[in-house]
């Protein structure tokens, strides 16, 4: 390949190891973003999420049930109360270029199916690089404030938010029922003036305004926020018991009479074309401007349409951020480190000598893999130059090799584990012929970073979620021969009161034959564990994850490109983790029956079914399985909703729709209860055919599967309540 980074040149299997990687290191950036310690920047974040988008445009059947492209935000922490919000907080889809404006233009009046003659109004408003707030009003009275937290659950921080001087405390004349957003930060002037008195006192000062306000607002105590002058832009709304307007134009102004500051520089234009000039506009304005904007929002104007839209995943269809050029600076790459993930993936990453692009101090980069360093010829000692694409990780665009230090030697990639020496290989594809643009340990079960890593992955929130085994406890219990697979968790308080372990430091190793006889250190329990709540705790956490949902155990298993989402699609399948046994030994063998109940499937495809075959085939995951079975009740996937007729029924369309878009038809089946699948089986109960309609009519004809024309479909669901909104 010229360019393995290009993802038009990756193989599938290369694409598929290049997703995972991404999924994994933004949902790392997005905790650290939240908690206002990030560890990259806003440009090279957004780089690592075009690239996710880009892959996933060219092999959507290897979208990851945790892509970023689903992701909102991230899980509540834990420090506050969690709130469920009455609709969910939604993040945006970016544009990076005028063409991605004008293509969202055309997908909009696609969806709705506007002929280019009507007339499509777009709001334009500054992006506001800050931290995004729900206010709830009843009666007029503030009554909770919320973070978005991952769109669905946020953290009540009602006290903090009531110290915001420009949040009003009451509203004269709003609706019942009323829940504001927007966005609350700190100005430059006094983000500056606030840093230069922490300064003066010795205290920690924040990298950026945003940082400041995030921190500000996520105290314990609200005095300390009170403190901050933190300020609030009002844009949107969430649950209201009567509408604002019929225009988010004339939503805004009622937004702004009731009190709520609103941002003087929004604006509605009749075209895309006059929306961009805008853009230009406050790009203009950007460094006179007293707050920090990462761009432009581009708004449907009319809300009906708004609402005909819907969203989809993560993201309004109505709505997109027009985001301005990232920032580059210039720098030393000090050395290269490879780091092993629990997929046996040797990832390098530059450190770098600490350098601020655009107000954030940067240390770290992804060099993704090693054609990635052949093709930069980066070298240890080099200066490269950096883009700052978020408050994450940036991007090394690339080497000024006129400054090159002589004694640079070209970089040699390890062929063999650094953790374990295990040799490290890329894996042949078999259907492309080429080789895996990632190199992989080939130490399996044996090398510790892979069954760390495992294990980290097991306990995390959206897994097993066991409070009180995070990763410092992991990788102590691990080294200490306390735990070597997930079904060690479960015998821990077993062990405990048995005397195999206690908690001051005694242990006997050969009672626990399974773990290797090479511990250099006694078995303990961590230093965080050395009390009976902590330990009451503990256990306690263990006790409840032995019946988390099939789904999310699917999913802690950790088998490649299944993830959240994957996990869930299979455990509806299979119904129970037996179930899920022996179909996965079916495919192990080769069953050509057990791999069509795979594929049908609706988001389950050759890669995931092949993933899930290899699991099965080696004996080691097997007896693993067994073992961790033996300690776990799984609670049974939940049966479809049934206040719908449609509930739990397979509708696959095919061929030409003429009355809505593909999206909006999916969208309304999907509102109903029922599942849409890409594929027609004996499982199928509806077939929608327009024109055109091929092999689907065909053996659905076969089949004896119902067949309705769009317009019967449409007469079908006219009684039922419809929303064209996707989960």
């Amino acid at each position: 390949m010229t360019d393995p980074t290009l993802p038009e040149e990756l193989s599938e299997a290369e694409a598929a190891d290049e997703l995972a990687r991404l999924a994994h290191e933004m949902a790392a950036a997005d905790i650290a973003y939240e908690n206002a310690d990030p560890v990259m920047t806003d440009a090279a974040y957004d780089a690592l999420r075009r690239r996710n988008e880009a892959i996933e445009a060219r092999f959507p059947h290897l979208r990851r049930a945790d892509s970023p492209s689903l992701r909102v935000g991230t899980a509540p922490s834990g420090r506050f109360a969690k709130v469920r919000h009455a609709l969910p907080m939604l993040s945006l889809d970016n544009a990076f270029a005028d063409e991605d404006v004008d293509e969202f233009v055309t997908r909009v009046r696609r969806f709705l199916r506007l002929g280019e003659e009507e007339p499509l109004r777009l709001t334009a408003e500054p992006k506001i690089d800050g931290l995004s707030a729900n206010l709830r009003y009843e009666e007029g009275k503030f009554v909770l404030g919320t973070t978005r937290g991952d769109g669905t659950v946020g953290e009540d921080i009602t006290r903090n938010l009531a110290t915001i001087e420009n949040i009003p405390a009451r509203l004269e004349g709003a609706p019942s029922i009323l829940e504001v957003r927007g966005e609350v930060y700190l100005g430059k002037e006094a983000f500056a003036a606030m840093n230069d008195a922490f300064a003066a006192r010795g205290e920690k000062v924040f990298a950026n305004p945003r940082n400041a306000a995030a921190g500000s607002l996520r105290q314990k105590d609200p005095s300390i926020t009170a403190d901050r002058p933190l300020r609030f832009f009002a844009y949107a709304w969430g649950e209201v018991s009567s509408p604002l307007g019929e225009t988010q134009t004339e939503a805004v102004k009622r937004l702004s009479d009731l009190g709520f500051c609103t941002n003087e520089l929004m604006g509605t234009f009749a075209t895309a074309k006059e929306a961009i000039a805008h853009y230009r506009h406050i790009e203009t304005l950007r460094a006179a401007l007293d707050y920090d904007v990462d761009g432009v929002v581009y708004k449907v104007d009319r809300l009906d349409w708004q609402e005909r839209l819907g969203a989809v995943s993560r993201s309004p269809r109505w709505a997109i951020a027009h985001k301005f050029s990232a920032e580059k600076a210039e720098t030393v790459l000090e050395r290269i480190d490879i780091q092993v993930g629990r997929t046996g993936a040797l990832t390098p990453t530059a450190r770098l000598r600490p350098v601020t692009v655009g107000g954030v101090v940067v240390s770290n980069a992804t060099l993704h893999n090693e054609d990635e360093i052949a093709r930069l010829d980066v070298r240890e000692g080099d200066s490269v130059c950096v883009q700052r694409a978020g408050d994450v990780i940036p991007q090394i665009l690339s080497v000024l090799t006129e400054k090159r230090p002589k004694e640079a030697q070209p970089y040699r990639f390890p062929t063999h584990c650094p953790v374990c020496g295990s040799e490290a290989v890329r894996e042949l594809n078999e259907k492309t012929g080429e080789r895996d643009v990632v190199r992989r340990c080939t130490g399996g079960l044996i090398c510790p970073a892979q069954g760390i890593e495992r294990l980290k992955h097991f306990v995390s929130r959206k897994a097993m979620d066991i409070d009180g085994l995070g990763a410092r406890q992991i990788e102590d219990f691990y080294g200490r021969h306390m735990i070597a697979e997930p079904a060690d968790i479960f015998t821990l308080p077993a062990r405990y009161h048995q005397g195999t372990f206690d908690v001051i430091g005694t242990s006997d190793l050969n009672s626990y034959k399974r773990l290797a006889p090479t511990a250099t250190k006694p078995a303990r329990w961590t230093k965080e564990i050395t009390n009976r709540k902590s330990l009451d705790n503990l256990f306690a956490a263990i006790e409840a994850a032995r019946s988390r949902p099939l789904g999310r155990v699917i999913f802690a298993l950790g088998i490649r490109h299944i993830g959240e989402m994957n996990g869930r699609l299979i455990a509806q399948g299979v119904e129970t983790l037996s179930g899920f046994c022996r179909l996965g030994d079916r495919l192990a063998k080769g069953d050509e029956a057990a791999r069509q109940e795979m594929l049908a499937i609706d988001g389950i495809g050759d890669t995931v079914t092949d993933a899930l075959a290899a699991f099965f085939h080696e004996p080691r995951n097997r007896e693993a399985l067994d073992r961790l079975a033996a300690e776990i009740s799984p609670a049974a996937p939940p049966k479809p909703a049934q206040d719908s007729r449609f509930s739990g029924k397979t509708v696959v369309f095919t061929g030409k729709l003429e009355r809505m878009s593909r999206d909006e038809a999916k969208a309304r089946a999907t509102s109903l209860g029922a599942k849409v699948s890409g594929s027609i089986s004996a499982k199928t109960d509806y077939l929608v055919a327009g024109p055109g309609a091929g092999s689907k009519l065909t053996k659905a004809k076969d089949l004896g599967v119902d067949i309705l024309t769009e317009d019967e479909w449409l007469e079908f669901i006219s009684d039922e309540a419809v929303s064209v909104q996707l989960e």
